[in-house]
């Protein structure tokens, strides 16, 4: 059992399935969700996406309860532990160590776009973000109309939106976040970050679960509003009939057939439901691990995951991009998650009538989700932390509040092109996450065995788990795992020129290095791909093309001839390449090496600790049915 130390437990069945769905719900239901739908076939994204929950979502969370619980009634609450009293090898308190780097480094760019969106939310109530009020918007949109006269009003207001987000991210220069008229938002940074802090310090019951029994139905309120504002919006403008609330809908949910062929689609429908439920974050086998003996894991994973999925498909597929779609047309499925939500979303609501009310009700939202998310982060290492030191409440929270907030300030400071953001996210977010789930299907599999797992799955259920799932979590999660792993590495780890376009323009066959023709740039503003200023045109160091740089020498694009015309091609580099040539994220890649290295030694120590104690190794093994 516990070995003679007091346990946190949840306070009831309710409480954690509250607690375990609020941090799977956050700004990926409603934002990330949107955009790889609509980019990835519309409807036909669906099918491959409930293929991937049923086969992979849902097996891995019954896994991850499974397992938590077990280790939990052995008297451990954090991964390490946990995988250690599953499998007495040396080896599996190490793995055990990433289900704390993820959530820790995670929570330090994560508690960043929370601040973002509490902070949105005050602005619309400040009417900051809102047009004709007499606030920031107006200035930045005076601005453009002065430099700019020729543009219409409606692009005007679209381009002071995504000024005014590029501004306030600091996305233009490092540390730009930290001038003269950024204070207000340091100090909501500043308050954003105590309320995690403040509600994990008051521990699970009156913590967590508390905080999570208030949001979660909060959550569920303002969502339904917004969606209803949604849904009665008609059509907003006649003379463009097609951009109504049916053709949102219509954008969002119909199938394009082709899609489902593409290998692509189905890795993105995989990616998401694997990222929606929190799998191989290591959140769930800590919060399972507060289980008594025999709650139910399989109905409270079931439920858990069934109320991630209500949020995610029912609000996030029904707001966001139909909203954006009714008002920007076509080019809102384009947009990535932070242009999506922090630009396209911001200038829906100024169209919209009543927006600024709605808008304070979407970010708030956004807000509640985010800390439902956030706070979760932070539980795995602070169980850690006290069952592997024997530290007390406030000094774990103490120790973890300094490590998160240099991490934090790091992000935050390099804020240029949010490379750090985004290269955090990458390695870690995408990443350790597939390599720690994979991991986990290998350990409950293989390790802890189906036939074990299926008898401490059921212990205290009032529901059955199909036989069949055993064998999908022993052959089929792993293979499936691997597959999107190694496919995920080899579209994004190396470089690619992908074909943008072709032109008829001639370019002389050995020109001098030198300033794009005017023609060439022509033709590439025709096709919607603008050259920015001081561009370098150069022959290919094989003689057979030529290559187009920016004015610090990153390569934009390649150019082979052929049959009379030009074929263009854009490159896109890879992260070894981002790596090589950037020097932050150079540096987050070692600010992550670090971290990681950290809490491995911690790991290695209280390994020891437990060694010592006999809480862990082949005689511990041994005395556990």
């Amino acid at each position: 059992m516990s070995e003679g130390r007091s346990r946190e437990q949840w306070g009831s069945r309710l409480g954690v399935i509250l607690a375990v769905a609020g941090s799977a719900v956050g700004l990926g239901n409603f934002l990330r969700f949107p955009g790889q739908a609509a980019q990835h076939g519309g409807g036909a994204f669906m099918l491959p996406y409930f293929v991937s929950l049923l086969i992979l979502g849902i097996p891995l969370c019954w896994a991850e309860w499974t397992m938590g619980r077990y280790g939990g009634n052995r008297g451990f609450n954090s991964a390490p532990g946990v995988f250690s009293a599953i499998w007495p090898h040396w080896l599996s308190k190490y793995v055990g160590a990433l289900a704390l780097v993820i959530p820790l480094v995670i929570y330090m760019y994560y508690v960043m776009i929370e601040a973002w969106c509490v902070t949105y939310a005050y602005y619309y109530l400040t009417g900051d973000l809102v047009p004709h009020t007499g606030g920031a918007m107006d200035s930045i949109m005076t601005a453009i109309g002065t430099q700019s006269p020729h543009m219409s009003a409606p692009e005007v207001t679209s381009q002071a939106f995504s000024r005014f987000f590029n501004d306030f991210v600091g996305i233009a220069e490092d540390g730009k976040i930290f001038s003269a008229g950024s204070r207000q938002w340091i100090v909501i940074l500043s308050a954003t970050f105590l309320v995690n802090f403040v509600l994990i310090y008051r521990g699970l019951g009156k913590g967590i679960e508390k905080f999570c029994n208030f949001a979660m139905p909060l959550m569920l309120v303002l969502g339904v509003v917004v969606l209803v504002r949604v849904l009665t919006l008609g059509t907003p403008d006649p003379q463009r009939p097609e951009q109504s609330v049916l053709g949102g809908l219509g954008f969002m949910w119909n199938p394009h057939a082709k899609e489902l062929l593409s290998a692509q689609t189905w890795l993105a429908a995989s990616g998401q439901i694997f990222f929606s439920l929190s799998v191989g974050f290591g959140i769930v086998i800590n919060y399972a691990s507060y289980l008594r003996e025999n709650d139910d894991v399989v109905l409270s994973g079931l439920t858990s995951s069934s109320m991630n999925e209500f949020f995610e498909v029912c609000l996030g597929g029904m707001i966001t991009l139909p909203a954006a779609f009714i008002f920007l047309g076509a080019a809102a499925g384009k947009m990535g998650t932070f242009d999506l939500g922090f630009k396209a979303i911001p200038n829906v609501f100024a169209l919209m009538p009543a927006g600024r009310i709605f808008g304070f009700f979407w970010f708030f939202m956004l807000f509640i989700a985010a800390v439902t998310s956030s706070i979760s982060m932070l539980q795995p290492v602070i169980a850690f932390l006290e069952e592997g030191f024997g530290l007390k409440r406030h000094a774990s929270v103490a120790f973890l509040g300094l490590v998160s907030a240099i991490g934090c300030g790091y992000v935050v400071y390099f804020s240029k092109g949010l490379v750090a953001l985004d290269t955090f996210d990458f390695w870690v977010g995408n990443v350790l996450i597939f390599m720690l789930a994979f991991f986990q299907s290998v350990l409950y599999g293989w390790l802890f065995g189906i036939e074990r797992g299926q008898r401490e799955a059921h212990r205290g259920a009032h529901l059955r788990i199909p036989r069949f799932i055993q064998y999908v979590l022993k052959y089929v999660a792993p293979v499936y795992l691997l597959v999107i792993f190694v496919t995920f590495c080899w579209q994004n780890l190396p470089s690619r020129n992908v074909p943008a376009f072709e032109v008829e323009t001639q370019l002389a066959q050995r020109p001098e290095a030198g300033a794009v023709p005017q023609t060439l740039a022509d033709d590439f503003q025709k096709h919607e791909a603008p050259l920015p200023n001081d561009c370098r045109l150069a022959e290919s160091s094989d003689g057979t093309g030529w290559r187009i740089h920016d004015a610090q020498g990153v390569l934009l694009y390649t150019i082979a001839s052929g049959k009379g015309r030009l074929a263009v091609m854009k490159h896109v580099p890879g992260y070894f390449e981002t790596i090589g040539n950037d020097r932050v994220a150079f540096i987050s890649i070692l600010f992550i090496t670090v971290i990681m290295l950290f809490l491995f030694v911690l790991v290695h120590i209280a390994g020891r600790r437990w060694k010592q104690e006999g809480r862990i190794g082949p005689a511990k093994a041994a005395a556990q049915p």
